[in-house]
């Protein structure tokens, strides 16, 4: 289905960047009305995302992040986190609520579980050396 409206941002691997991808997607997303309540829950589900790519991703070296984010015409929102970090070898077990890649720095999880209850699909594509992406969807409208 083609978008009506997509938008793309690409950040330095940072951590001060979270807080610009989570604003800037709820911006985006601001053109289907949605309430203030789902842009809470999309606000969450991209920080978690952009969270991974930068912790989990890239740790201690920079990279670039992108974010995409399309609206389509059945008032789905369509969001995209991708990193060229380290990947992940079983997502699975990654997407296990808790799981994480530093326990030594006590971090509760991985944050997919939390995207799942957020939004309305989650798809995590990994490959080893090579990045992730995670693909999610919201319905801002019905049909």
């Amino acid at each position: 289905m083609e978008p009506i409206n997509q938008m793309k941002l690409e950040f330095v691997s940072v951590p001060e960047n979270e807080g610009f991808a989570r604003v800037a997607v709820s911006a985006f997303a601001v053109q289907l009305n949605p309430t203030l309540d789902v842009l809470a829950d999309i606000k969450t589900a991209v920080s978690e995302a952009v969270t991974n790519a930068i912790v989990h991703g890239y740790g201690e070296r920079k990279g670039t992040v992108t974010v995409s984010a399309a609206l389509r015409p059945d008032g789905v929102l369509e969001i995209s986190v991708h990193d060229r970090g380290r990947g992940i070898d079983d997502i699975p077990r990654a997407m296990q609520p808790f799981f994480t890649t530093q326990p030594e720095k006590e971090r509760s999880g991985m944050g997919f579980s939390v995207m799942q209850t957020f939004m309305d699909d989650v798809q995590v594509e990994s490959a080893p050396g090579e990045g992730t992406t995670v693909r999610m969807k919201k319905r801002l409208r019905g049909n």
